[in-house]
């Protein structure tokens, strides 16, 4: 369940996943296969032409090495994909908190209770607000939680108990649950208009998202101390994730041609990537490295591993056709 303007080897050129992934998995477990046409315009499929299988040990893995290479080792043409059946019932709702911590917290004890939710998105106070205004959704102004479960009919009433108890332990209100096809894509448009209405906050400014993803354990500190530091340096970045897996987004809205603005957005990007390595986390967790963070890649994987992916790189595309300057 991605953007709406994804494809699918764009997402598996980023390495990107989905509101979903918590329960089904980002990108990279989910492709089987890819016809990739290489630097030099000879054709490869990274686990053989015409193969399915859901595992393999043969050799090393080609497929996982192009999904995320974000255009640098090759045109990405066709993909094979693991599918996943359809649950016999599905039930949504909408969880207000009064705090972001509070929410966080509330996700960590969700998934430390082993329920098998199949969606966890989290929305910062600002958020929740721009989405309510921009969709008409009236929702409080609070950091909030939508949560999804997947499952038979029977199990899903005792997934909705444990999570009413969960959500409740941790301050949370509001919920409803939505079980109809109609009203479930109602709250999930909401979700998915997200970046449409925070640019909606700052009309004729531009928009920057960045994203990071930190060990579950972690996780509320990090989005508290993210929080504080948005706060702090008085930028517009409204705070969303798919905080199921501990990956969350900061959508930067800021006026391009403030060089002032523009360079405390820099400054904040930079700090949000070192403080999710400093979790243990990854500078990226979804969008990529691309040109903003380069720096960070280094300081992700040493030197040695830098290295290594430039002499992969070289192997592959010795004259530095594809995308020349992203990643390395």
């Amino acid at each position: 369940d991605p953007g709406a303007d994804a494809s699918l080897c764009g997402m598996a050129a980023t390495g990107a996943s989905g509101t979903n992934a918590v329960r089904y998995g980002t990108m990279r477990p989910n492709v089987l296969n890819l016809r990739v046409v290489l630097p030099d315009g000879r054709l490869l499929h990274t686990a053989g032409p015409g193969r399915q299988a859901r595992k393999r040990a043969a050799g090393y893995d080609l497929t996982s090495l192009f999904v995320g290479s974000e255009g640098t080792l090759g045109f990405l043409t066709q993909a094979t994909l693991r599918l996943h059946p359809l649950p016999e019932a599905t039930a949504v709702t909408i969880a207000s908190f009064p705090s972001v911590g509070a929410a966080v917290a509330c996700t960590v004890q969700v998934l430390q209770a082993a329920v098998p939710v199949a969606r966890i998105e989290f929305l910062d106070e600002v958020m929740a607000d721009a989405c309510s205004r921009y969709s008409g959704m009236g929702l409080a102004a609070a950091a909030t939680l939508l949560l999804e479960l997947h499952g038979s009919r029977h199990g899903l009433a005792e997934q909705q108990r444990q999570m009413e108890e969960i959500v409740r332990l941790n301050g949370g209100s509001g919920l409803a649950w939505a079980e109809e096809q109609e009203e479930r894509g109602r709250l999930w448009s909401m979700r998915h208009n997200a970046w449409y209405a925070a640019l909606a906050l700052r009309p004729g400014c531009q928009g920057y998202s960045t994203d990071v993803c930190v060990p579950i354990s972690r996780l509320p500190s990090v989005v508290v101390e993210t929080k504080q530091d948005l706060q702090d340096s008085g930028l517009t970045g409204p705070m969303v994730g798919h905080v199921g897996d501990g990956n969350f987004h900061c959508i930067l809205v800021f006026n391009s041609q403030d060089p002032a603005e523009a360079k405390r957005v820099h400054a904040f990007t930079q700090r949000l990537g070192r403080r999710a390595l400093a979790a243990g986390g990854t500078c990226t967790g979804e969008h990529g490295v691309g040109l903003g963070k380069r720096a960070l890649l280094l300081e992700e994987l040493g030197q040695e591993g830098l290295d290594t992916l430039r002499s992969i790189k070289a192997a592959l595309d010795p004259h530095n056709l594809m995308n020349p300057g992203k990643v390395l």
